[in-house]
């Protein structure tokens, strides 16, 4: 049986239809179980420039190309698949194909045919051929880009970027013409350009692909040096061994649009790999891949130990939802554990996770006494917390600052301040530091917290209901009884992804669910993307990060266009992340171009809705855009409802997103918030004048000393949205345009 290597990123192949699709997987389904087999006919090429490369019959009128890589001491052979062509095509770039260790970085590149021709090479880019002397002194005449900063040697020599693709960059006059040429090289030539467009240092970049002074191994011949450069970290963003047949045909029939669940950049392969002596956290902006990098994890430390007990969870159960068919589409045999603490990956909801913590461990009453300062039972979920704070603030003569007697204010205090620290009782309360809340309370107004406190706890008693917060803190303190007990910990390792909207008593939860020590706790964040609740310090809550913290900066989903309109709308405002530490927007990139974002300015709410419609509409009948991949995104329920009856009223079908899945041959109209995690193709950002975002309401029921705060998860709100967009980001509003739009124009 062979041993197989598919690659990836190769430029040069044309998609092919269903029906050959199947053909190419039914041949390399043959290829993996017998390479002798005489219906493959895997020839040699004459003449060719690589003697290793092959081809192979998909059926009358394709052919694969191969590269064979003989092995030693009669074991099997290793055979690299670079893709399928007609037959004379394929024929014809096997002749010019060749495997090569790049003797710079030893990373292990595979070219097929005219890839690197000069015709082709005129077709990809704008830029002209600098070589030739004509070309060169048109070149010497123009601005470069990069040439300021970086010279040919360094590119070549300290990079290994081909010498034609170097100077190609070096004649690009902007960094547009840059991100196109490296938007079009294959692998990592194409990541090592983008990094050089932001201004990172040639040591920088090799660190992060994972580049070594001693590159190539002298000792070994040339196939023994292409078998080791497999092992590159940046090999694999072109090449992946290949385990089992069903991998193999998620592989050919998952495209492109799926190439993250296979070929990953050496950045995140690190962090997929790599063991930590403790808490690690992972940071990025939107589409830097950190759930990709979360979910290979989950599934690389499963595969490991298949006895060990993971969980992996997230803010709520629809992100969950979505985690879980992820891990599943990337790997259906790998264990899911249906219930907590048993071996495999444990995934749900964080609120659901605490609530599965007090089903599995039995009588509550001590942990209740300890955190609520009263035994009770596990009985029904308090969904309206609001209503309960604004009823007690209102009968409860507490002596409280109206400013403050509400229930945002309250509810975030109750969760960060009296849960996180298991306060029961006044003299607790009245002693407690409280970092991170913006209002400082004097002893009196803390007597009046307190009062309404326990006004909103008696209530709980009456009608036996707990809050989602209080179910979280019980759950951690069952957990702390546990291990005092001597039963030990729940799980092995625990992954959270968007875990910058996580409050107090989620992180204390997940600190007692699992024990300190290696790859313990695994957290992907982004402090940019913060739209619930108050900022918390890890260390605070006995999660110690010390170092291990690193960030993701290339984008993978939108374009670098949208993607500088989505960083313009944090402009201004200081971020801090979970360690409390300056959050930065610098160096995030896109590894795609595509149209400027578009923004329309209505004269009326009506007329928004007709422009909106008449836009999708254009989308749906001149591009042939499929429905489902548009989407409208509001502020608020009520906007997004009103969108829906109106598109539908104007002939485009809509349904609106909750939490149910994505309609199929509809667009999707969904807010703001619902959005976080998810992408479309195209975008429209609906309302986005000044009453509705900043949201009016919003800033209103705020304190004046929290109101900093506010308006940074509604810039934050508007990021995640903008970010949404794979393609085209439309911004419409009538009336005055929101000020966190700065001074975008079209």
């Amino acid at each position: 049986m062979a041993n197989l290597v598919i690659a990836s990123n190769t430029k040069a192949m044309k998609k092919l239809d269903k029906s050959v699709k199947e053909k190419e997987w039914a041949f390399i389904e043959k290829l993996a179980k017998d390479h002798t087999a005489p219906g493959l006919h895997i020839e040699p090429i004459q003449k060719a420039v690589d003697p290793r490369v092959r081809t192979g019959r998909v059926d009358l009128h394709f052919r694969a190309i191969l590269f064979k890589i003989d092995a030693k001491l009669g074991d099997d052979p290793t055979f690299i698949y670079m893709g399928t062509w007609p037959h004379d095509e394929a024929n014809k770039l096997a002749e010019r194909s060749k495997l090569r260790v790049n003797p710079i970085n030893g990373v292990l590149e595979g070219i097929i045919g005219e890839l690197d021709g000069e015709e082709d090479r005129k077709k990809r880019t704008v830029v002209p051929d600098p070589r030739g002397e004509l070309n060169r002194a048109v070149t010497a005449q123009r601005p470069s880009y990069l040439g300021a900063t970086f010279s040919l040697s360094d590119l070549t020599d300290r990079l290994g970027l081909d010498v034609d693709l170097a100077e190609r960059a070096l004649a690009a006059p902007d960094e547009d013409t840059v991100l196109d040429i490296a938007a079009n090289a294959v692998g990592w030539q194409g990541s090592a350009l983008l990094d050089l467009a932001t201004g990172l240092h040639i040591e920088t970049i090799r660190e992060k692909h994972g580049f070594t002074d001693s590159p190539v191994d002298d000792t070994l011949d040339e196939d023994e040096q292409i078998l080791k450069a497999l092992e590159q970290p940046a090999s694999k963003m072109q090449f992946t061994f290949v385990e089992d047949n069903e991998e193999l045909r998620r592989v050919i029939e998952g495209g492109d649009f799926a190439a993250w669940r296979t070929f990953l950049h050496p950045e995140q392969r690190k962090y997929v790999e790599q063991n930590f002596n403790g808490a690690f956290r992972l940071s990025g902006g939107a589409g830097t891949g950190k759930t990709v990098v979360a979910i290979h994890r989950a599934r690389r430390m499963a595969k490991a130990d298949p006895t060990t007990r993971i969980v992996l969870t997230t803010y709520n159960k629809t992100l969950a939802a979505d985690l879980k068919a992820a891990l599943k589409t990337l790997d259906p045999d790998l264990p899911v554990a249906e219930r907590l603490g048993e071996p495999g990956v444990y995934v749900d909801g964080i609120d659901a996770l605490g609530y599965a913590v007090l089903n599995q461990t039995g009588d509550i009453g001590a942990a209740a006494e300890a955190v609520l300062g009263y035994r009770t039972e596990l009985s029904h979920q308090r969904t309206n917390s609001d209503k309960v704070w604004r009823d007690v603030a209102q009968s409860v003569n507490s002596g409280l600052d109206a400013k403050l007697a509400t229930p945002g204010f309250l509810e975030n205090e109750y969760v960060a301040v009296i849960l996180a620290n298991k306060v029961t009782t006044l003299e607790q309360y009245a002693k407690v530091a409280r970092p991170g809340r913006g209002v400082r309370l004097t002893r009196p107004q803390r007597i009046a917290v307190w009062k309404l406190v326990e006004a909103y706890r008696r209530q709980s008693r009456m009608d036996g209901s707990l809050s989602f917060p209080e179910i979280l803190a019980l759950a951690a303190e069952q957990l702390h009884l546990r291990v005092e007990a001597g039963k030990g910990f729940l799980v092995d390792h625990v992954l959270v992804d968007e875990a910058q909207d996580l409050h107090a008593t989620h992180w204390t939860l997940l600190r007692h669910l699992v024990a300190e020590g290696s790859n313990d706790l695994f957290i992907a964040e982004d402090s940019h993307q913060r739209i619930y609740g108050q900022p918390v310090v890890l260390g605070r809550l006995g999660i110690k990060i010390v170092g291990r913290s690193r960030r993701l900066t290339l984008n993978y989903r939108t374009t670098a266009q949208n993607l500088h309109f989505a960083v313009s709308i944090l402009s201004g405002a200081e971020y801090k992340d979970l360690e409390q530490g300056d959050e930065s927007t610098s160096e995030y990139r896109s590894a795609r171009l595509g149209p400027n974002p578009t923004l329309i300015e209505c004269t009326d709410p009506a007329d928004e809705l007709d422009k909106v419609a008449e836009l999708i509409k254009s989308w749906i009948e001149k591009d042939e855009i499929d429905p489902a991949t548009i989407a409208v995104l509001t502020r608020g329920q009520n906007d997004r409802s009103q969108f829906v009856r109106a598109l539908g009223e104007r002939g485009v079908e809509a349904r609106a997103l909750d939490s149910s899945p994505a309609t199929n041959g509809h667009v999707q109209v969904l807010t703001m918030h619902r959005s976080k995690g998810m992408e479309f193709s195209r975008v429209v950002l609906a309302g986005i004048d000044d009453a509705h975002v900043p949201s009016a309401a919003t800033m209103r029921s705020v304190p004046e000393e929290e109101q900093p705060e506010a308006l940074l998860r509604e810039r934050s709100l508007l990021y995640v949205a903008a970010s949404r967009a794979r393609d085209a980001l439309v911004v419409t509003w009538s009336g005055r345009k929101s000020a966190l739009l700065g001074n975008s124009n079209d």
